[in-house]
């Protein structure tokens, strides 16, 4: 997957009970409705999840993700004129959600799990690597130590090495450098600033929005208006895919 002139932008749709964000609880036929209003909005990829990674959530079994999701996936995506992304580090949720439409998985696991790799292979569907340090339980209570653009960059080396060997191609794999997971304030500006080099030219997606490191880095301003400036950062940095909230606010922003 290539980035098309301009910055793409992800529209996220939390289909859970404890997200970080919002605490909408969104029957499925509100949930479809939204879907299409975030296209609407200017979104070009929806990224539904029923899992929070927020920090200290607790995990969901596959089968409970699974449900929060594939009626709205099913429903949505035969006539959605944008593609649905399926947010998830489970295999069994991300191979039902292929099923039911979905056409991208962004597994916020970075394809540590073999049966994963085996899964967006065999589809050859784009796929979202995100590097996460530790796990949302615990990520913000042992953060990364040393040179955290080194790192993040060997490990996208050797994860796309690895997704290759498997016959994933290149052009389906977009690294998300998962700002705010497991890094420090310093370390996520770090990572924002030195985008680039990160990604060596591959697709990059950041994901930034509404993460509580904007309240330092903007502190004069609210975190709404700090998450679109954010992402215009960002995109200045070169990402290729922003993942948002605000599809309004970063699409005028970013296009406009």
């Amino acid at each position: 997957m290539t980035a098309r002139d301009g910055p793409r932008i992800m529209g996220i749709l939390n289909l859970t009970p404890d997200s970080f964000f919002t605490t909408v609880a969104y029957s499925t036929e509100e949930a479809i409705a939204r879907v299409f209003e975030m296209a609407d909005e200017g979104a070009d990829i929806i990224d539904i999840g029923g899992e929070s990674t927020r920090p200290g959530a607790t995990p969901v079994s596959p089968e409970e993700e699974i449900s929060r999701i594939i009626d709205v996936i099913r429903e949505a995506a035969p006539s959605l004129s944008v593609p649905i992304s399926a947010d998830t580090m489970h295999p069994e949720t991300a191979e039902a959600a292929l099923d039911a439409g979905a056409s991208i998985i962004n597994d916020v696991g970075g394809l540590r799990d073999e049966r994963m790799m085996r899964i967006v292979s065999s589809a050859g569907v784009p796929v979202v690597i995100m590097h996460m340090y530790g796990t949302p339980e615990t990520m913000q209570l042992n953060t990364m130590q040393g040179d955290v653009v080194l790192q993040i960059s060997d490990f996208f080396d050797e994860t796309v090495k690895k997704a290759l060997d498997h016959g994933i191609k290149e052009n389906n794999m977009i690294l998300d450098p998962g700002i705010g997971f497991g890094k420090t304030f310093q370390q996520n500006m770090d990572i924002i600033e030195n985008l680039r080099e990160i990604g060596k030219g591959r697709t990059l997606l950041t994901g930034t929005s509404m993460k509580s490191f904007l309240s330092h880095a903007y502190s004069v301003v609210p975190r709404r208006k700090a998450s679109v400036l954010s992402a215009i950062s960002c995109v200045k940095n070169g990402a290729d895919i922003v993942r948002v909230h605000n599809i309004k606010g970063t699409a005028t922003a970013l296009r406009h």
